[in-house]
């Protein structure tokens, strides 16, 4: 491919989720040139294609992007499908220069001694260089599901949470939902009221007090646990640093349906984890065979960042970074991350601010960059004129 053929742009930001536009909005405020990758064909498909009866745990007024308010009631709970228009009007409103249906295939580190002088993002037979790169695509990339789900019984009907709608998808008979954190209690709660005999199995990682969309969540928890999470529960607190791992595996409090809430509804909890299949079935870690006709894995996501060369992972398959800022490859950043910085980061509520942080830096770097270039032309022009 001839180079003329080559797009360049100052920054590209992969990912027009709500971090990925967080940015996009703060890049636009500055000037910077730059240009949005998002892999759907339209804007907020990632909210709209999850369960249907998903509402976010946080209300309206802290699910705003700066700039846009919520189009509902400041303590109304979105929908996801809400979710999705809103970032997709967000878009419109502010013009950001969002592309659809481009996958990013490969991120590659080219050129440059002392580090890199810029990026090559392949999507499908086109090619992309930018100076830097914040890669937003989301934690919420490959199903994790045991290895021994191959050997249960085909006629057992199984699906991810990712791919779960509502009830009518399952087979009649008793469904296993495995892992007990947000989406496993919601998706319990919902398979139970249906009518389906239903066994949660795993331990949750504690609960509110009461559900976040009470009263006393909405105008008590909501704000204490924002200013907690944003301020305490943080990678420069001890509590913080402890938390962060457990959260990253989906290890999050119980908000809106807890164990008292499935309890009602007829849910059997069982502590022990899904462990193996005999004889086509699940067994629990006290040696229980359960007899089911479905299984939901709630068992979350493995994050994917095998496609940026040189590889930034560690041994959990995170970018290691500080704060979204990847020290190691000068540049790139990544933001979406659960605990990027604070509890908060997994909200919406925490975009901007990590936005903000990282703009700051892709700005500070770009001004350095741009010194250095302006050194070296004087110094060249110098040199030249004897």
């Amino acid at each position: 491919m001839q180079d003329t053929a080559v797009e360049r742009r100052a920054v590209a930001v992969i990912g027009a989720g709500q971090t990925g536009l967080a940015a996009s909005h703060h890049l636009a405020r500055r000037g910077v040139d730059h240009v949005v990758l998002e892999s759907s064909d339209r804007v907020g498909d990632v909210w709209r294609n999850r369960y249907d009866s998903l509402l976010l745990y946080s209300p309206a007024r802290g699910s705003e992007l700066p700039g846009l308010p919520f189009p509902l009631p400041r303590n109304a709970f979105p929908t996801g499908r809400q979710m999705g228009d809103y970032l997709e009007r967000y878009v419109a409103h502010y013009r950001l220069p969002v592309r659809t249906g481009m996958r990013v295939r490969c991120l590659r580190a080219v050129g440059g001694d002392g580090g890199p002088a810029a990026f090559e993002l392949t999507t499908g037979a086109d090619r992309l260089l930018a100076a830097q790169v914040i890669v937003a695509s989301g934690a919420f990339q490959r199903p994790r599901v045991p290895d021994f789900a191959a050997r249960l019984d085909p006629g057992i009907r199984q699906l991810h949470s990712s791919e779960y709608h509502a009830p009518h998808q399952l087979a009649d008979g008793p469904v296993l939902v495995v892992g007990l954190s947000h989406s496993g209690a919601d998706l319990a709660h919902e398979v139970a009221t249906a009518g389906h005999r239903t066994i949660v199995s795993g331990r949750a990682h504690g609960q509110l007090p009461f559900p976040i969309d009470s009263r006393r969540g909405r105008f008590v928890a909501w704000p204490l646990l924002r200013f907690l999470g944003g301020n305490l529960l943080t990678l420069d607190t001890p509590i913080g640093r402890r938390m962060a791992p457990k959260v990253r595996r989906g290890g999050g409090p119980l908000l809106r349906i807890r164990r008292p809430e499935l309890e009602s509804a007829g849910v059997d909890l069982r502590a022990e984890r899904t462990v193996d299949a005999k004889s086509g079935r699940p067994v629990l870690a006290d040696g229980t065979v359960l007899d089911v006709a479905n299984v939901i894995w709630c068992t979350g996501f493995r994050p994917d960042y095998g496609w940026i060369e040189p590889s930034v992972s560690d041994a959990e398959g995170w970018p290691r970074q500080h704060r979204g800022v990847v020290d190691e490859m000068p540049g790139l950043y990544v933001m979406g991350i659960p605990f990027l910085y604070a509890f908060t980061s997994m909200l919406i509520a925490g975009a901007d601010r990590d936005a903000r942080y990282v703009i700051d830096r892709v700005a500070a770097l770009a001004a350095l960059r741009a010194a250095g270039a302006r050194s070296g032309a004087e110094e060249t022009r110098a040199v030249a004129n004897g």
